[in-house]
């Protein structure tokens, strides 16, 4: 009951009740819903039956973080199911093993040879210690830096004195050899190496998945887990010294911290940070506002199970072209009704959203460069990018839903 007072002060629309008690959802009014999302962990199926009692066609999609439920819950009737901790896992461990070529799969045609994507810089980057400003990129290779999350913040666009660290993750547009150009300024590949030692603290949903990705290429991993189960080199602790030395952090390239309790994916970091300055250290958190923390605590990359949850659902329920689930940010394409009449300027959008128009829409095609006093006619359709919040935001007060390109 608090957490749903403190969801209404908020600002979100929420009924108290349980998701078993078919009462519920007649409150929330279920016979004008186009989906039911479900998340309610262990309550999942009886969740979805209590959907299909009342409603045999509604969309039914369902989050889990054990992909061994999958069949089970389609069983049961869910019509979609979504394990973003598998993805997450998946991510990391992409990351861990090349930075680049997981970044340069995860690009978003949006038209006009334009492409969007975003980029994390690690460590040994010859862009660290750089100014945005100075970095030249635009002058180098053809691609803008739209926005960059720096320390945990999303700047859009970013602070020209802002400088890149090996935690930095930019948001780049441009043609695509534009952007193969950029990858190979940051770090060509006669240069890229891969990790020949990784460790991964925790083997639950996460961690299975990242291991999966770590074994296929040929990579040597060492597993740390509280629970001596399949797949576990070593039983015990991740936040102490001594199982990190027992894994021969100092002989690691980057370690996973995978758990699913952020006070101890925190400390973890802590002690793997301080134990090493070297290593790169990726992490998965539960809760979004422990991801500046992370950061703060030594992490070079972190990812969060809701942002990773949200993409995944705004991809299947609203069409939403994302990077990639586990991307950094959200790209959304919607009509321009709402601007008919005004100038970008004047619509406020950054101000009132903190989302940035990246992209213009209309018969004669798409274009990236933005008029700010360019009066729109309604017809047009603008691509936006902005995080998890300003799309929120975005869709909340302006009221338009996401299209389709026309080009």
């Amino acid at each position: 009951e608090d957490n749903a007072k403190e969801l209404s002060d908020e600002g979100y629309s929420v009924i108290h009740g349980s998701p078993q008690d078919a009462t519920a959802f007649d409150r929330a009014s279920i016979e004008s819903a186009r989906a039911v999302i479900a998340d309610a962990g262990d309550a999942n199926v009886n969740t979805i039956l209590t959907v299909r009692s009342i409603d045999a066609e509604i969309d039914v999609i369902t989050l889990t973080d054990d992909s061994d439920m999958r069949d089970i819950l389609l069983q049961a009737g869910a019509d979609t199911v979504l394990s973003p901790h598998g993805v997450l896992g998946h991510r990391l461990a992409e990351k861990a093993v090349s930075s680049i070529s997981a970044g340069l799969t995860d690009t978003i045609d949006i038209g006009g040879e334009l492409e969007v994507t975003e980029l994390p810089i690690q460590q040994g980057n010859q862009l660290i210690g750089t100014r945005i400003r100075d970095s030249n990129i635009r002058e180098r290779t053809g691609a803008n830096i739209i926005g960059a999350w720096i320390d945990g913040e999303l700047q859009l666009p970013p602070d020209p004195d802002a400088i890149i660290r090996s935690n930095t993750v930019l948001l780049l547009t441009g043609a695509h050899g534009a952007l193969r150009a950029f990858s190979d300024f940051v770090q060509p590949a006669r240069t890229l190496q891969k990790h020949d030692r990784i460790i991964i603290a925790g083997l639950g949903e996460v961690g299975r998945a990242a291991r999966e990705v770590v074994a296929e290429e040929g990579l040597d991993v060492v597993t740390i887990d509280v629970e001596d189960r399949e797949g576990v080199d070593i039983v015990g602790d991740a936040g102490s010294e001594d199982a990190l030395e027992e894994a021969e952090l100092g002989a690691a390239d980057a370690i996973i911290v995978g758990l699913p309790n952020d006070s101890a994916s925190l400390l973890t970091t802590v002690i793997a940070r301080s134990m090493s300055s070297d290593i790169e250290i990726l992490a998965r958190v539960s809760d979004t506002d422990a991801t500046r923390k992370a950061l703060s605590a030594g992490a070079d990359y972190v990812l969060s199970v809701p942002r990773v949850s949200a993409r995944m659902v705004a991809s299947e329920l609203r069409g939403e072209d994302v990077l990639a689930p586990a991307s950094q940010i959200r790209l959304l394409r919607v009509p321009a009704t709402p601007l008919a009449g005004s100038s970008l300027a004047e619509s406020g959008i950054y101000e009132r959203t903190g989302c940035r128009v990246i992209a213009v829409e209309d018969d004669s095609g798409l274009t990236s460069t933005v008029d700010p006093q360019r009066r729109f006619s309604g017809d047009e359709r603008i691509v936006l990018v902005g995080s998890d919040e300003a799309i929120q935001r975005f869709e909340k007060q302006f009221d338009v839903s996401a299209v389709e390109s026309e080009t």
